[in-house]
């Protein structure tokens, strides 16, 4: 048990910036009944003291899962698609409507309130975390608050397979 708990704490402080310093909250995709796309917003708290990026995302309810942002041109708001979205050391990152999200392109099958969706978002320094995000109305703007959505990351569970002992 100690030799576990001694392996366990080296990991720990080789790698200071693994996922398990990441957090999210308010996770939520909007309805999609008849629209060939859908957009998730989630909230990534970074505690660690590196910076990190979610690089990417993904999910089986679309053909294609892309990060977006909207930005003004002359008077209209245009979404446009992003590499990354920077987590800061100590602070976080907020995907919400009519800012940074994740966009499902090409959608299997209508989004209906209720759904749950089952994302993987991937960091560039800490890997991939696995959440659930649930089907809000078509006009949500926030998760409600009532709702139990604070997903942490296992250290141990989800670490990158080549780092398990």
């Amino acid at each position: 048990m100690k030799k576990l708990l001694l392996a366990a704490a080296a990991i720990a402080f080789a790698f200071p910036a693994l996922a398990a310093d990441l957090e999210v909250s308010g996770a939520f995709i909007r309805a999609a009944p008849k629209m060939p796309t859908g957009a998730g917003f989630v909230t990534i708290k970074n505690s660690g003291k590196q910076d990190d990026k979610l690089v990417a995302a993904s999910a089986d309810i679309s053909k294609s899962v892309e990060l977006h942002t909207h930005i003004k041109d002359g008077e209209i708001m245009r979404m446009r698609q992003v590499e990354s979205i920077a987590v800061p050391a100590g602070g976080a990152a907020e995907l919400k409507p009519g800012g940074d999200h994740i966009m499902f392109i090409d959608l299997k099958g209508p989004l209906k309130e209720g759904d749950k969706v089952a994302v993987t978002l991937k960091f560039e320094k800490g890997g991939d975390l696995k959440i659930t995000m649930p089907v809000l109305g078509v006009g949500a703007m926030t998760a409600p608050t009532n709702m139990d959505h604070s997903q942490h990351m296992q250290h141990m569970e989800q670490m990158p397979a080549n780092m398990k002992h």
